[in-house]
């Protein structure tokens, strides 16, 4: 009778000890599979974008900085603070115009600095001299090969403002009008003015 009690205990700590061992098995089985999954290209919950409060797109960091280097090549070539001056840049029937005006009514100093830019960039452009425009977008910004090519068909017209400058353009001659509509288009875009890029009446 004994070792009858014997043998059932032996047998059911046994039983419980094979239970015990297949947990166990399936718990390191477990934590294996998911390691696979993360070593696999899977993501973890504290590698979640969203756990990680990720809320700006990639581009963005980039967009602002290509904006940065804008503003600063900007501000050595133009001699005036892009912060302190707005840039608006508006497409017309017959060509466009280059408006920049100080934040600022009382800043005489960013005011003048503009007005001169401007008086400079419409003798520039009437000679076919587009150096400024391509130091400040490290590039030869689109419409500007045909711009130089047609300078004698397009004319540059600089007017004071109450805050600053503008230069309008005009032209008669088709191929000009693209070319000039292209520049300000691109200049639209690389400034990030927020100004139409659609012809407006003048």
């Amino acid at each position: 009778m004994k070792k009858m009690v014997l043998i059932s205990c032996v047998a059911a700590a046994l039983a419980l000890g094979a239970v015990a061992a297949s947990t166990r098995a399936q718990k390191q089985t477990g934590a294996q599979h998911d390691d696979a999954k993360h070593e696999d290209g899977g993501m973890n919950h504290a590698d979640c974008p969203m756990m990680r409060g990720d809320k700006t797109p990639d581009g963005a960091n980039g967009h602002d900085a290509h904006l940065d280097a804008v503003n600063k090549r900007g501000e050595a070539a133009m001699g005036f603070s892009q912060t302190a001056t707005t840039h608006h840049f508006t497409l017309t029937r017959d060509g466009g115009v280059i408006r920049v005006e100080a934040n600022d009514a009382s800043d005489a100093a960013s005011r003048e600095q503009i007005r001169q830019h401007l008086s400079h960039i419409a003798r520039a452009f009437a000679a076919g001299d587009f150096d400024t425009p391509m130091l400040v977008h490290d590039r030869v910004p689109p419409g500007v090969p045909a711009m130089k090519r047609l300078k004698s068909e397009i004319i540059y017209s600089y007017e004071e403002t109450e805050r600053g400058a503008r230069v309008r353009i005009e032209t008669k001659n088709a191929d000009a009008l693209a070319a000039i509509h292209d520049f300000l288009r691109f200049q639209i875009t690389d400034h990030q003015t927020g100004d139409p890029l659609e012809v407006k009446e003048r």
